[in-house]
């Protein structure tokens, strides 16, 4: 059974949300980079990035990811079957997920392995091994971020890509949206997931008490961390019929996290996180979008790309080059592998779900538009994504 959510007909302010015209892709390219940039101090060994609320750069990029992220995914669930929303969201994340381990373990490592050996005698044996980071890490939980003990001689050593942490996060939030549009009442009404959102604010106020329930368990630290970004999304989705996009509110949104946030730094940027989507939903309707980005997403590609580039580069001494220089060379270079991606392997894999979805089911009407410093064990990070133009079709 699909979505019960209507056309905004009836809204108490401002005007309905433009699918088609917007800067969502805009956004989420100036979110990855933000990722890449913040990256540029831990990769390079420099101190004090920059930080607000507790939290970096790169953090807060995070946070933006997951809460436009709660809102289009909402918006997927809500208007396709378990099956096809569940084929859509693997199709989007997995497989170039997959061949980003690939081209690591395959590209990268070897070039990292023989920069510090000389040679590429016992590159399948050593540490963790190209096929073992691959396969260890299939289940986007990152297992491991080496590849035969490199990288190595570089500031950051032992992890090839810190960003990749975040998707498996993402992916769990996939699976609880998946989980609760089973029932009716969350389909037709707004307030289960108001309290849902309320109740991960909660346990994030809480979670000094709590986590020791679950000995601290990263996992689920970091998922409680992150839920309330992304059903602050959600949030904002499910009440968009009644609460259309206005400038008024959405400052006052904006002013209202920015306080919540430098109040409450352990909690207050989670509790912000329907705020936030609400201010980015408007920023994104006046923002201007070059039409390219508007119809091409190569955000995922830079997020995916950007942290072995970023240590590649540090491995042959760029880094101190100082830090401009630094995050130019690897935001040109990333760029490269994110278009091929989005090019030759995420855009055709989309296509061919649509059309598959398209000719196996009837024809549906919708009524709306078809991260921070980490410990060693879990390098640093970032990554969501609308049908027609790319901010949709990526994510329907």
């Amino acid at each position: 059974m699909l979505g019960n959510y209507r056309a905004a007909d009836s809204l108490w302010i401002g005007k309905p949300f433009d699918a088609r015209n917007n800067s969502l892709n805009l956004i989420r390219l100036i979110f990855a980079v933000a990722v890449l940039v913040h990256h540029a101090w831990p990769l390079s060994g420099t101190e004090n990035s920059p930080a607000f609320a507790g939290d970096t750069l790169g953090g807060w990029a995070v946070a933006g990811f997951f809460v436009i992220s709660g809102y289009l995914i909402t918006h997927s669930r809500f208007t396709h079957s378990l099956g096809d929303y569940l084929v859509h969201r693997i199709a989007r994340i997995v497989p170039a997920f997959i061949v980003s381990l690939i081209v690591v373990a395959a590209f990268f490592a070897p070039i990292g392995y023989a920069k510090a050996n000389g040679t590429l005698d016992g590159f399948f044996g050593a540490g963790t091994t190209p096929f073992n980071y691959v396969f260890t890490n299939l289940g986007l939980r990152m297992n491991a971020y080496d590849v035969a003990g490199t990288p190595a001689g570089v500031p950051y050593a032992g992890a090839w890509n810190g960003s990749l942490w975040s998707i498996y996060f993402e992916f769990c939030c996939y699976i609880i949206v998946a989980f609760i549009g089973l029932f009716a009442l969350v389909r037709k009404s707004p307030w289960p997931i108001t309290v849902l959102f309320l109740l991960s604010v909660a346990a994030n106020v809480l979670m000094p008490r709590i986590a020791p329930y679950a000995q601290s368990n990263y996992d689920f630290v970091m998922l409680v961390h992150l839920l309330p970004f992304f059903l602050g999304g959600a949030l904002v989705y499910v009440w968009k019929h009644r609460i259309g996009i206005h400038w008024l509110p959405a400052v006052l949104s904006l002013a209202a996290a920015a306080v919540l946030t430098g109040l409450f730094p352990t909690w207050g940027g989670g509790a912000s996180g329907a705020f936030i989507a609400y201010g980015l939903l408007w920023i994104s309707l006046w923002l201007p979008s070059p039409r390219l980005i508007k119809k091409n997403d190569i955000s995922y590609g830079i997020y995916i790309y950007a942290f072995p580039i970023q240590q590649l580069l540090a491995l042959y001494g760029l880094h101190e080059l100082g830090l401009p220089a630094y995050i130019i060379i690897a935001g040109v270079l990333t760029f490269l592998p994110a278009i091929c991606s989005w090019i030759w392997l995420e855009r055709p894999i989309m296509r061919t779900v649509r059309k598959a979805g398209k000719a196996s089911a009837p024809s549906v009407s919708l009524s709306a538009p078809p991260t921070e410093p980490v410990p060693p064990a879990q390098p640093v990070s970032a990554a969501g994504r609308f049908a027609e133009p790319a901010a949709v079709r990526a994510e329907s």
